[in-house]
């Protein structure tokens, strides 16, 4: 029974507001930066975890920014 469950959320879509490949590529780099600071990524940028969930692609570039954002965080010379 879930398994029809989770069929009809993937086609129903978000319950939330829905972000575009575009709208996510430009907010990509703030979620990152609040995700990488602590931040609560999703609730100030709405519908991005949803698209991110649902878009391989973006996904895809979410995780690449996300792991060079860490890795130049983490080798920046502390002061």
């Amino acid at each position: 029974m879930s398994d029809h469950r989770e069929l009809l959320a993937r086609m129903l879509g978000p319950d939330g507001p829905e972000v575009s490949c575009e709208q996510c590529f430009e907010l990509l780099d703030r979620y990152v930066d609040i995700e990488l600071a602590g931040g609560d990524a999703d609730a100030r940028l709405p519908g991005m975890r949803a698209h991110l969930e649902g878009c391989p692609a973006c996904r895809e570039d979410h995780e690449s920014l996300r792991a060079f954002a860490a890795t130049a965080a983490d080798e920046a010379p502390h002061v």
